[in-house]
C-alpha cells in the first residue's frame, strides 16, 4: 500500500482551502519533505506541514490516505485550492498538548532562532530550510550553510534533553556521539555527520557499534547526568503496575494483567545481574546509527534515561537481521563481562526479553498522554500491543545465545 496526502491549507488564523490528494514517493506519515514539494507545487508558495489532522486506512505510522495541515508562508491564489463541504476547518482549532513546532507562530520561532543562532556563530543559512520529518515525537530540518548542512532538531515536553545526553557520552568518547553546535530548551543545533544510517548494518558494523557504547556507559556508570528520566528496574516495575492499573485497552484482559503483574521476582532477579545503572539510549536500533564506514555515530538521544543497560542490547536485537543477531548477543555479553566481571550479561538478557517489551509499553503511553488528539494514530494501541508481546516472549523466547549461555537459561525460572 502507499501514501496519499492531503493538505488543509492555512495562513495564520485564516483557512484557506484544500489542496490535494497527491501520492508522494515515502509511506511513512512522519516523512513530510515530498507533501512540501506536492503542495508547493500546486499553490505556487512557500509552505511548511504544522501536524497530522486525520488518517484513513494504513497502519504502523505508515500508507492509507493521510490529512495534514500545511501552512503557507506567502498567500497563494486560490486556484490550486478546494474548498471542503463543511467550511469550518478544525485545523485551526487549538489543543493545549500541540507542540511549539505544529502552531504557525511556534514553527516561525523556531527557524528563527536557528537563523540567528547560526548566524552569530558565523554560519549563515545560505538557503531554503528543508523540512525533512514532523510529528509528534520531533521536528527535522535541514538548513544549509557555506560550511555544509545544520541539523535543526525540536523535542516535546516528555522528551529527554538530548544536549545534556550528548555532552555526557562526548566526555568519554566524542566520536560516539553527533556535534552540538548550539541548544535551547527543548531544540538543538547538530552538525551533520556524513555516510547513511546503518539499517543494514553487517556483523563487523555491529561489533564496533556494540563495544563503543559499552564502553561509554561503563565510563558513565557513576555519572548521571542532571535531570534524566529514572528507570532503574525497581522504578520500571513500579511503572508498569501503574500502567497495568491505569490506561491500557484494547485487549488487555484481567488474567493477562495478573500475568504481568506476577514477573515482580524476574524485575529482582535482573537487578541481581550486576549490571550497573547508567545512561541508556533506549532506542538503539540500527536506524539510529550513522557512518561512512568508520565505527557508527548514535543519534536520538529523546528516550534515554537512567537506568539498566541490558535494554539497549534487546532493543538492536529485535531489529537486526537474523544472521546478525548472534554477533550483536555475544559482543554485547563479552563487552559487559570485561568491564564487570562479577556481572552476569548472558542471564540479564535471558531475564529481560519479556521486560524490554513492558518498558516500551510505559514510555509508548507516555507518548499518548503527551500528544493532542489527532496526532494519537502514532500510537494508539502501542502499549496493550507490546505488552502482548512480552507475555508471548515470557511463554516462548525469541533471543537466540550461544550453547553456554542457552544451559544457563534453562534453569531460570520465568
Amino acid at each position: 500500500m502507499s501514501r496519499t496526502v492531503s493538505a488543509w491549507v492555512t495562513s495564520g488564523e485564516d483557512f484557506l482551502g484544500v489542496a490535494g490528494p497527491f501520492p508522494v514517493t515515502t509511506p511513512w506519515w512522519a516523512e513530510v519533505e515530498p507533501v512540501v514539494g506536492q503542495v508547493e507545487r500546486a499553490l505556487g508558495v512557500p509552505v511548511l506541514v504544522l501536524r497530522l489532522l486525520r488518517v484513513d486506512g494504513g497502519e504502523g505510522g505508515r500508507d492509507g490516505h493521510v490529512t495534514y495541515q500545511v501552512e503557507a508562508l506567502e498567500r497563494p491564489g486560490l486556484a490550486g485550492l478546494s474548498q471542503p463541504p463543511d467550511h469550518h476547518c478544525h485545523a485551526v482549532e487549538d489543543d493545549a498538548l500541540r507542540a511549539p513546532w505544529a502552531r504557525a507562530d511556534g514553527l516561525r520561532e523556531l527557524l528563527d532562532w536557528a537563523s540567528r543562532t547560526l548566524a552569530a556563530l558565523g554560519r549563515p543559512v545560505t538557503g531554503p530550510v528543508e523540512q525533512r520529518r514532523t510529528w509528534n515525537l520531533a521536528g527535522l530540518f535541514r538548513l544549509p550553510t557555506a560550511r555544509g548542512p545544520v541539523w535543526l532538531k525540536a523535542t516535546p515536553r516528555f522528551a529527554t534533553d538530548e544536549a545534556t545526553v550528548i555532552a555526557a557520552f562526548a566526555q568519554v568518547d566524542p566520536g560516539l556521539v553527533p556535534t552540538v553546535l548550539a541548544a535551547g530548551e527543548r531544540r538543538m543545533l547538530l552538525e551533520h555527520i556524513p555516510g547513511e544510517d546503518c539499517w543494514a548494518a553487517d556483523a563487523a558494523m555491529v561489533e564496533a557499534g556494540v563495544r563503543r557504547l559499552v564502553a561509554a556507559q561503563a565510563a558513565l556508570a557513576d555519572r548521571r547526568p542532571a535531570g534524566l528520566r529514572d528507570r532503574r528496574d525497581r522504578v520500571l516495575c513500579g511503572l508498569v503496575d501503574e500502567l497495568l492499573d491505569g490506561a491500557v485497552e484494547s485487549g488487555i484482559t484481567e488474567q493477562e494483567r495478573d500475568e504481568v503483574r506476577g514477573w515482580a521476582g524476574r524485575w529482582e532477579r535482573l537487578a541481581d545481574c550486576g549490571l550497573p545503572d547508567t545512561v541508556v539510549h533506549a532506542d538503539f536500533h540500527p536506524g539510529n546509527w550513522r557512518s561512512d564506514g568508520r565505527p557508527p555515530v548514535v543519534v536520538d538521544f529523546a528516550d534515554t534515561h537512567w537506568g539498566n543497560p541490558v535494554l539497549d542490547c534487546l532493543r538492536l536485537y529485535d531489529f537486526l537481521p537474523e544472521a546478525v543477531r548472534p554477533t550483536a548477543v555475544r559482543v554485547w555479553a563479552d563487552a559487559w563481562k570485561a568491564h564487570v566481571p562479577a556481572s552476569d550479561p548472558a542471564r540479564a538478557l535471558t531475564l529481560a526479553e519479556p521486560l524490554a517489551h513492558l518498558a516500551y509499553a510505559v514510555r509508548y503511553q507516555e507518548f499518548l498522554d503527551g500528544i493532542e488528539a489527532s496526532e494519537r494514530p502514532y500510537h494508539e494501541g502501542d502499549p496493550a500491543a507490546v505488552i502482548r508481546r512480552a507475555l508471548r516472549c515470557a511463554a516462548d523466547p525469541t533471543l537466540r545465545i550461544g550453547p553456554r549461555e542457552r544451559r544457563r537459561a534453562a534453569i531460570l525460572p520465568r
